[in-house]
């Protein structure tokens, strides 16, 4: 059996990256980063490198690392380079577990070659579940693999889900934070600048995701994600507003009964169990103080105002290409939007517009979703260019 403390960080110099790391140095002990690997960020990169004395690193980005100079990487390090060096990294024997931590759908491939090797695959990337969920979970029960989520919501969730049995759930409720427009009027929201976007109430993240977080497209793609990691159909799955983000998610079973994981913000707390699971322990994320008066509000979503949240529960129940279309549609969108190219309401009005317009596959292999996945960019490019 493969020691799940061995484990390789993939996105290592972005926030869920930089908190592994974190939580790595916390644990201590047997536990360590055999491998990291960065997009871009290079100099990071070997920062890190010298700080945690990995095995291997990966510059995913070829042309960058081509104008690299890695003399400063520590000696017996090696190097790879390339997406492939992402799933080279994945396949390692002596990697254990893979936090799985790239941004969009260039995770996809190194997530399905650790399914694959039946590592555990601590997952961060809800695009690689999102794109190709059918392909995914199918990888992980051939091989044996295990499958962690990482994100607040799903850990919640999956912890949630240890009451009772599958068939005894009625429902889970996932938790939105409700972003930087829960209190803004729709006539406000299409008028929501780039700066008013990024200004998140909660959580310290990247660019992309949190202009996901103001559109609640990544709500939507959280539906979709918890479709595929816990098999459940669509009407079974459903969204709250929590603005105080500290009941991250809910199950409600078949006698009513409903449970929670509760926990003040910080990520370093689901990474943590994704790792050490079925073990607690002890974490130095922040405790709550029950000694404090607290009140906490729990709203309706506004499917008006946030008109992603239809496009997750769509695609949730319709399966097949959807996914790859709507994510790839949404990245390029925002990326416009960050830009300047288009306006806020029209990053969902584009994926809304290339998931009617795209021609559905109910069983598509990896090669369709990625050239669907480039075909849907594409068109959100040419729809930028009309509006």
């Amino acid at each position: 059996m493969l020691a799940k403390t061995t484990v390789a960080v993939l996105g290592a110099t972005g926030s869920i990256g930089r908190a592994t790391l974190d939580v790595l140095e916390s644990l201590g002990g047997p536990w360590r980063a055999v491998g990291l690997s960065a997009h871009s960020r290079l100099p990071e990169l070997v920062e890190l490198s010298q700080r945690f004395s990995p095995d291997w690193v990966v510059a995913a980005c070829p042309e960058t690392a081509g104008r690299f100079d890695f003399t400063s990487l520590p000696a017996g390090v090696k190097r790879l380079i390339g997406p492939e060096g992402l799933i080279a990294l994945a396949e390692l024997p002596e990697v254990g577990t893979v936090v799985a931590a790239v941004v969009g759908s260039a995770g996809l491939a190194s997530s399905l070659a650790a399914a694959r090797q039946g590592k555990r695959l601590a997952l961060a990337n809800k695009e690689a579940l999102v794109v190709a969920g059918s392909l995914l979970t199918h990888a992980l029960k051939r091989s044996g693999g295990e499958l962690l989520p990482i994100d607040s919501e799903h850990s919640a969730i999956f912890q949630a889900l240890q009451a009772g049995r599958s068939r005894e759930v009625a429902r889970v409720v996932l938790t939105a934070s409700g972003g930087p427009f829960r209190t803004w009027t729709a006539a406000q929201i299409a008028a929501a600048t780039v700066d008013d976007a990024l200004a998140h109430p909660t959580w310290q993240m990247g660019r992309k995701i949190t202009i996901d977080s103001a559109t609640m497209m990544n709500k939507a793609l959280e539906v979709v994600e918890a479709r595929w990691l816990f098999d459940l159909p669509a009407e079974k799955i459903q969204v709250v507003v929590h603005p105080q983000s500290i009941i991250h998610s809910m199950v409600e079973f078949v006698d009513g009964s409903v449970v929670a994981q509760l926990s003040p913000p910080d990520m370093r707390l689901p990474i943590q169990y994704a790792l050490t699971y079925p073990d607690r322990i002890p974490c130095p994320c922040p405790k709550m103080d029950w000694t404090q008066a607290m009140s906490w509000e729990l709203e309706p979503v506004d499917i008006e105002r946030f008109p992603a949240l239809s496009l997750g529960w769509e695609v949730a129940e319709r399966g097949g290409s959807c996914g790859a279309v709507v994510n790839a549609a949404n990245e390029a969108a925002v990326e416009l939007f960050l830009q300047g190219e288009i306006k806020f309401p029209e990053i969902v009005a584009g994926c809304r517009r290339v998931l009617e317009h795209h021609n559905f596959d109910p069983s598509p292999e990896l090669g369709e979703l990625m050239r669907l996945d480039g075909w849907a960019r594409e068109e959100i490019t040419k729809w930028a260019a009309l509006c």
